[in-house]
């Protein structure tokens, strides 16, 4: 296993879904359960059926009346023309990954718009003009086969990472199929591994000729959120359907499999097990001689991968061992042979512990060494560690101040690494380093919008319960406070996913050029702060999330900054709910609400897409006490007529397996009950992040900076 220290959450992780007996069609009546609305109560459920003829033709008219009012208007043109030559743009930084035959990119441009896999050396990627080799090009590989393929992703066998199980999407959805490609001859493999059927979960290579699976093999192998739950020990020229079980968690999980204990030189020390008793604890397991010993480690912990010979812990919560706390968000080792032979005897020590305000947020690893992104009140950092003489030192990697830094890219094998640098007003820069060598800078984006007269603040608003929310404002320098200026406040959350500050792109180019302003609030739920900044609003304290949001909306017209009818919000996934709870409590705050992706009937999201595995961050509807907590807030139910609400854009996309677009769906069809205004789009190709292509997205886009420009700015 590499050395890790990801997270998973709504907006980025593939590996949730509900439970296939409890997709609702317009054909099969719902039953109400345990207070959960049905279709007595609900008369939109059969837009839960996200590709029935009827939810379809709905979608067709909706989109038919946003485009004729948004697209129409004379700016959509030039915000969309902007949009894709950002897009498209052929001196953006073209990330990559090291491999040990070369560099590796995905691309997608306007002659190459599902992409293309390609390869360069690093002393081309070095030059202005890097001569990339095309390894795979899917738009040919689309036109040949019919299908609306869009890559996910490569998972390589190591060390050579030569052999590789390519994942595929039809239209973009999570789910996938699998098929064995050979990186060298540019081809996938005769007769290799292929799994055609697609399905949540993944794989991960033993050797040549073996595959871990985990996947949907049938009756019995699913959890309630749809995710795998067993894995089997697949050998080639075997049929999977006979590959033998080695894991099975239980089906109350939200998902559950087996994978290898390995390290950076590609040797597997043994099989480990992780069962996600919900979407934030786990239980880990270690084999030993044929049985699994489960790991005394809490159930907010992970194992994050071994270097020199030291296994690497991640906690999100006190860890009492013997004598000893390790305290949450530290980083934990010990003897990789110790811990083999005695797993829950052998000695911990402490690598890394958070300082105030302070967490870790990912990681990395090179041959020797281990680097950990920290945030220290919201600026970041990048420290490498090496175990050296018995203990852990670490080191701070040099790299610009008062940035967003992190690792973007190792060498298992070598110690290459590159670091990504950004922050919201100067184009994104790539550092490269070798051997622990002053970090260089290797590449630079674009300026993509002319930042001159631009600043950047901070602020804290107080939350209703008397917390302090930090909050980061860019807008013209000398700006007039006299609440006038169009501003757009955006905002997350939810699952320890931290919003920083980055390179503004497209929203520099289409909202501050314009003379915009730009809010980006560190919530509670999120991530900025660590593991209690997320714990402390979740479950029964998710109210807190959105008391957040409101009282950064609250200051901004306290501040002068703008007013109601100038503020307007944007949230995408459990973004989308936070900005739906927002114009629902108070809807005389905005003026504008773009609603992405979102969840939004909160009584029943866990019949809804994945939303039964996401019951750890908001609770169970079906449970009394629980479904108090969600009801509160619930934005779908809190929708009523003879309310002054903003007019919302809300937007989805039809192949979102993710979260699926039955909540934006179902909260446009009520709005139009209610007489309420609304703008409603669905992409109908594309998965949770939207557009498949930078066509897509660049129409996503421009319909939405023109509806901003429409409420916030088009006013006397």
């Amino acid at each position: 296993m590499g050395f890790t220290l990801g997270r998973p959450h709504l907006k980025l992780v593939s590996s949730l879904a509900m439970a296939a007996a409890m997709t609702l069609s317009a054909t099969t009546p719902a039953v109400a359960q345990d207070g959960i609305p049905g279709p007595d109560e609900d008369s939109f459920i059969w837009l839960e059926e996200a590709r029935s003829d009827e939810a379809l033709d709905w979608v067709r008219g909706e989109n038919e009346r946003t485009m004729s009012s948004l697209a129409d208007d004379p700016r959509f043109e030039a915000l969309k023309a902007e949009a894709l030559a950002i897009y498209d743009s052929e001196d953006k930084i073209p990330y990559v990954s090291i491999r040990p035959d070369g560099l590796y990119n995905f691309w997608q441009d306007k002659q190459n718009p599902k992409g293309l896999v390609r390869k360069t050396t690093l002393e081309s990627y070095r030059t202005e003009n890097p001569q990339w080799e095309t390894v795979l090009d899917v738009d040919a590989l689309a036109a040949a086969e019919g299908r609306e393929w869009v890559y996910k992703g490569s998972t390589c066998l190591p060390p050579e990472q030569r052999y590789c199980m390519i994942a595929l999407s039809d239209g973009g959805e999570d789910a996938t199929i699998l098929r064995e490609f050979d990186m060298q001859t540019k081809s996938f493999v005769e007769d290799g591994f292929v799994i055609d059927e697609k399905s949540q979960g993944g794989i991960e290579w033993l050797d040549r000729d073996t595959l871990l699976v985990g996947r949907d093999f049938g009756e019995g192998t699913l959890t309630e959120s749809e995710y795998p739950f067993t894995t089997r020990l697949w050998k080639r020229g075997t049929p999977l359907a006979e590959a033998p079980e080695i894991y099975r968690g239980e089906p109350t999980d939200v998902w559950a499999g087996a994978g290898l204990l390995r390290d950076a030189a590609g040797t597997v020390h043994g099989y480990t097990a992780m069962r996600g008793t919900s979407f934030h604890d786990r239980a880990w397991y270690l084999q030993q001689d044929g049985e699994w010993v489960k790991l005394d480690m809490p159930e907010k912990s992970s194992l994050s991968g071994i270097i020199d010979g030291q296994m690497l812990f991640s906690t999100d919560e006190d860890w009492t061992v013997g004598e000893q706390t390790f305290p949450a968000d530290a980083l934990v080792s010990a003897d990789l042979q110790e811990w083999l032979a005695d797993p829950n005897g052998a000695e911990k020590t402490l690598v890394w512990a958070p300082g105030d305000r302070q967490t870790k947020q990912g990681g990395g690893s090179t041959a020797n060494s281990a680097f950990i992104n920290i945030l220290d009140n919201v600026v970041g950092k990048v420290l490498k560690f090496d175990y050296e003489n018995g203990q852990w030192v670490s080191r701070e990697v040099a790299l610009p101040d008062n940035a967003t830094v992190g690792v973007q890219a190792t060498s298992d094998q070598t110690d290459q690494i590159m670091f990504s640098v950004t922050n919201f007003l100067e184009p994104s820069a790539l550092y490269y380093s070798e051997g622990g060598a002053q970090p260089e800078i290797i590449k630079t984006s674009p300026s993509y919008f002319d930042a001159a007269g631009m600043e950047v603040e901070q602020f804290e608003a107080v939350s209703k319960d008397g917390t302090k929310i930090p909050y980061f404002l860019v807008k013209p320098q000398g700006m007039t406070m006299d609440g006038t200026t169009p501003t757009l406040l955006s905002g997350y959350g939810g699952f320890q996913v931290p919003r920083l500050p980055g390179y503004l792109g497209s929203t520099g180019k289409m909202w501050l050029e314009r003379g915009g302003a730009y809010v980006l609030a560190n919530l509670r739920g999120g991530g900025e702060f660590g593991p209690m900044w997320h714990q402390t609003a979740i479950r029964e304290n998710k109210q807190r999330t959105w008391d957040d949001f409101i009282a950064v909306a609250e200051d901004l017209v306290a501040r002068g900054i703008t007013s109601p009818d100038h503020l307007g919000i944007q949230g995408g996934s459990q973004g989308g709910l936070l900005v739906g709870t927002a114009f629902t409590q108070r809807p005389d705050l905005f003026d504008a609400a773009i609603v992405q992706i979102p969840l939004f009937d909160m009584l029943r999201y866990h019949l809804i897409g994945r939303g039964a595995s996401w019951i750890g961050e908001y609770g169970d509807p079906r449970i009394p006490e629980q479904r108090a907590w969600i009801e509160g807030y619930s934005p779908y139910q809190k929708l009523a007529a003879d309310v002054d609400y903003p007019t919302p854009f809300l937007w989805a996309s039809t192949a979102d397996d993710r979260t699926h677009p039955a909540h934006a769906r179902k909260a446009a069809a009520r709005l139009n009950e209610l007489d309420q205004p609304y703008y409603y789009y669905e992409e109908m190709t594309g998965g949770h992040s939207g557009g498949v292509d930078n066509e897509q997205r660049a129409q996503l886009q421009a319909l939405q900076y023109v509806y901003l420009l429409q409420q916030l700015a088009d006013q006397e």
